[in-house]
């Protein structure tokens, strides 16, 4: 590969690969290039493909050039040389105009005035992407301004307003997926029919020794009325299942037997039995506990 072309079709050619297999990949939320170790394998089998037919074709065109007679050697080289600098000679061509400068030998035309000690100043052209860049800028400014100040459109609150709900969003999306990560100020109350259903069953293994399966309370208290010992609503009933209960009398600590996430199911199942009326319901124990403005709980 000697050519600047050969160089830029390998890159489109990779380029181009990398779109279609992005494409082709079937993924529900992450890009594949991100979250397929396969892409990047197939990638690189392409671009090695590329890279080899490219050889190839090179090594091709040099055996054939030497199989040529002295003559027709030289007026092939010559061509081919032609033909490598055709498509960017007009490029080449074009910026050069554009930077104004000048041969040595006629570089008396742009000499300024100035002279110190001898040494002078030509007044060349600035560089062009210099001078597009600058114009693009004052481009960009008049958009702004008529954007933002004449016709008034979104300003820092209203994208900072609108930036939370998108972040709230992927939140509560990233928290499906992420449930054992729970703790007692992150947690809140479960609500989906697989997460009760979880709760029930670890609730039903483990708490109706002392709660009875209906909540009415035996050793432990009556989890249907509004009266509780160390606070309602889904943080207090967490963090007493997570931590235990009262030292000597209360319950113990379940956090070395069950995951964040277990504690959270049984939290919420024990706040469906609010409203229940138990079989046989133990006496209220407890101070009456109602949710502040903030607590989404029914109790």
């Amino acid at each position: 590969m000697k050519t600047t072309a050969s160089y830029l079709r390998v890159i489109l050619f990779t380029i181009t690969s990398i779109g279609v297999i992005e494409y082709l990949y079937k993924t529900e939320t992450e890009w594949a290039m991100f979250s397929q170790p396969m892409f990047w394998l197939i990638v690189g089998c392409l671009f090695l493909f590329a890279l080899a037919f490219e050889v190839c074709i090179e090594a091709l065109e040099t055996v054939l050039a030497h199989s040529l007679e002295e003559d027709s050697k030289v007026n092939y080289l010559v061509k081919r040389k032609e033909e490598q600098e055709r498509p960017f000679k007009k490029i080449k061509a074009f910026y050069k105009k554009m930077l104004g400068s000048k041969a040595i030998q006629e570089e008396h035309e742009i000499i300024l005035d100035h002279n110190y000690d001898g040494i002078k100043e030509l007044d060349n052209n600035l560089p062009p992407w210099w001078v597009y860049s600058f114009y693009a800028t004052i481009l960009f400014a008049i958009i702004y301004l008529v954007r933002f100040e004449v016709f008034n459109d979104y300003n820092q609150v209203e994208e900072y307003e609108a930036a939370v709900v998108v972040a709230k969003k992927e939140i509560a999306e990233w928290k499906k997926t992420a449930k054992n990560l729970v703790d007692i100020n992150t947690v809140e109350v479960l609500t989906e029919t697989s997460d009760l259903a979880a709760g029930k069953k670890i609730f039903e293994a483990n708490c109706v020794a002392c709660h009875k399966a209906d909540g009415g309370g035996g050793i432990g208290p009556n989890l249907t009325d509004e009266n509780w010992i160390l606070g309602g609503g889904i943080k207090n009933v967490f963090k007493t299942i997570s931590e235990g209960g009262r030292d000597g009398k209360g319950m113990i600590s379940w956090k070395s037997d069950l995951k964040p996430l277990e504690i959270a199911q049984a939290a919420s199942y024990v706040l469906t039995f609010q409203g229940t009326t138990p079989a046989e319901p133990k006496d209220l124990e407890g101070d009456l506990w109602k949710p502040e403005v903030t607590e989404s709980v029914e109790k």
